[in-house]
């Protein structure tokens, strides 16, 4: 027996070229032998029988091992050696690193080469009915008719037996054998199961191995038939198959992903029944996704809470055109705060010192000014305030309201009365029923429970309440998180009620443009509306005579020459007027029964988080 021991990225080509018999095969793609050539001059002469070969890994080299029931070849002649040891040191060692660095390039891909190069297929006569989509296919080379595109949450069983074209993310893909494979194709958080089974003329056992290989998360185009199976399917949102015919991977995901849809989509719930069963389950914390924002928005419950926020924006939209207001958009960047304090984000506008819009409240007020007399805006609000809670942003989307009044604040109340009340109406529809359904099931919570007329409370007789149940509250001082929660449980209980306004109240806790109210100047004509305990709208008559609009911010401690334009609309006259904020974010948060602020805003910003 002969062993020689060569790198392994050598080992098929050279011991052949050994032998005198190196196949073509064994080139790259240019035709070039992988690897330099060994002298065959001991073994020009094997013969053809009588010798087996065997191949053993070890380590960084391979073995060669061979035996024969023929003689082996006698040792080389007395010259050879001395020719050998005649070589340079400075030879050898340029050889060497050139084995080293040809062995770092490419051992793996040589060996898989190699590896496939030993395996003959047959040429697969339906290769054009899958694959990867090249390049240049998607550069928008041609204009298709696109109704012959079907949505994923479309397809049900009245489509059996029809020929359908879907494009989605293989969610899941689960190889069965050589002839069949499953893939859960999800479009929009909708799914539906993809049969993949080897078919004469149809499917080749070629394309069930190339979409086996698919990677989760990889962007695919299905066309197949629907069919409908006698048994619920369990693994996807449509209860109907599709038969696949053709199958093509637009784009490929990478392999490993830093988090996986089933994890993120797992609820508490589940975390913790497998744990008290002994299974050990992922739990993906709020950093987590966040940081990974883009795959955690693809779980059902992301999906069905954008679309939930995407509804409510609609509705304040669609209610306040029919009530005659008009969208208006106002400025981020102003002179000077626009609701005093300091959580304001300061910086340098040209030399000039500036900062980023609380609220649009100023701006809006100037527009009843200008005789708009109903006006509304959705746009980025910015609070520099150092909050670490649960349902405090940095930034967040506002929907802001103001309007004119004719003798009585009420008048907004009776806005937000109706408004909400449609709003919730709208989101408890058929239409956002599985987008509820989807947020439920990962976080569940109970549905709202609200009034066909809103329930509408002073201040003091909250504060009453809150007393009575033994809680000690300053009567003129704001309420904090623990009492707003403990009110909304006690009128929850007496009302049955979790949507509700709170009224008239402290003055001293108030904008400075807050009216004082006519019988107690320690209170004020402003409500804040709450939804199971948490404050979502704040709202108020405005102060609209000049002059004690000045007084009431320099109390607060604003400087009235970065606001001399806004006081100055006042001077050219001003009617009465009223109006409110409303934080989008926090009615997605609290409709839903959400813990945390963090999971309604698709890329939040707080104290600690300005990416991604």
């Amino acid at each position: 027996m002969k062993t020689f021991r060569i790198p392994p990225i050598q080992t098929l080509r050279n011991f052949l070229t050994y032998c005198g018999r190196a196949p073509s095969h064994l080139s790259d793609a240019a035709g070039n032998s992988r690897g330099p050539a060994l002298r065959r001059k001991p073994f020009a002469s094997l013969p053809e029988e009588g010798y087996s070969i065997s191949f053993h890994r070890r380590s960084t080299l391979s073995t060669i091992s061979m035996s024969s029931s023929e003689p082996q070849n006698p040792p080389p002649e007395q010259g050879e050696e001395e020719d050998a040891k005649a070589t340079s040191k400075k030879a050898a060692k340029k050889e060497a690193a050139k084995q080293e660095k040809l062995r770092r390039k490419a051992e793996a891909a040589a060996l898989a080469k190699a590896a496939s190069s030993l395996a003959v297929e047959e040429e697969d006569p339906l290769a054009g009915n899958y694959g990867d989509v090249p390049l240049n296919k998607q550069q928008s080379r041609e204009e298709l008719d696109l109704s012959a595109w079907t949505k994923v949450r479309e397809l049900n069983a009245e489509l059996k037996d029809k020929e359908i074209l879907i494009r989605g993310r293989a969610q899941t893909v689960r190889p069965v054998s050589k002839n069949m494979a499953f893939v859960v194709v999800r479009e929009s958080g909708f799914t539906v199961q993809c049969v993949v089974t080897v078919q004469p003329e149809i499917v080749s056992r070629q394309m069930v191995k190339f979409i086996s290989g698919l990677t989760s998360e990889s962007i695919v185009e299905v066309q197949g038939i629907v069919s409908v199976p006698n048994v619920a399917i369990k693994g996807a949102t449509q209860q109907v198959e599709v038969q696949v015919r053709k199958l093509y991977c637009v784009n490929r995901a990478l392999p490993t992903l830093p988090i996986t849809i089933e994890d993120a989509s797992r609820s508490e719930k589940e975390i913790e029944e497998a744990s008290k069963a002994g299974e050990q389950l992922v739990r993906v914390n709020q950093d987590t996704r966040l940081n990974n924002r883009v795959i955690d928005l693809r779980t059902p419950a992301g999906q069905g809470i954008f679309q939930i926020q995407s509804e409510v924006s609609y509705v304040f939209r669609e209610f306040l055109h029919t009530e005659g207001f008009v969208e208006i958009h106002t400025p981020k960047l102003i002179a000077g705060s626009s609701e005093g304090g300091a959580a304001v984000f300061r910086l340098d506008y040209k030399g000039q010192p500036a900062c980023l819009a609380q609220s649009p409240q100023l701006h809006k007020q100037m527009a009843i000014a200008g005789d708009f007399g109903r006006v509304f805006e959705v746009g980025p609000v910015f609070r520099a305030e150092d909050s670490y809670t649960h349902r405090h942003l940095c930034e967040f989307t506002g929907l802001d309201v103001e309007m004119e009044i004719k003798s009585h604040y009420s008048e907004v109340m009776d806005v937000v009365d109706k408004l909400f009340v449609t709003m919730f109406d709208r989101l408890n529809e058929q239409k956002c029923k599985p987008y509820l359904e989807a947020v439920a099931k990962q976080h569940p919570f109970e549905p709202l429970k609200y009034l066909r007329k809103t329930l509408r409370l002073k201040f003091e007789e909250g504060i009453q309440m809150l007393k009575d149940a033994g809680e000690v509250v300053d009567p003129y001082g704001d309420l904090n998180t623990e009492a707003e929660r403990k009110l909304g449980n006690l009128v929850l209980k007496k009302y049955g009620t979790e949507f509700y306004i709170l009224y008239r109240y402290p003055l001293a806790v108030r904008p400075f443009y807050t009216m004082p109210c006519h019988d107690d100047t320690k209170y004020s004509n402003s409500f804040d509306v709450f939804i199971r305990g948490e404050e979502i709208i704040s709202g108020a008559q405005r102060v609209h005579v000049p002059d004690l609009l000045e007084e009431r911010a320099k109390a607060c401690g604003i400087d009235v020459s970065t606001i001399s334009t806004y006081i100055d609309a006042f001077r050219y006259g001003m009617p009465l007027h009223g109006g409110f904020g409303v934080g989008l974010e926090r009615v997605v948060m609290l409709f839903c029964g959400l813990k945390n602020i963090r999971m309604t805003s698709m890329f939040p910003r707080d104290p600690r988080r300005i990416a991604p």
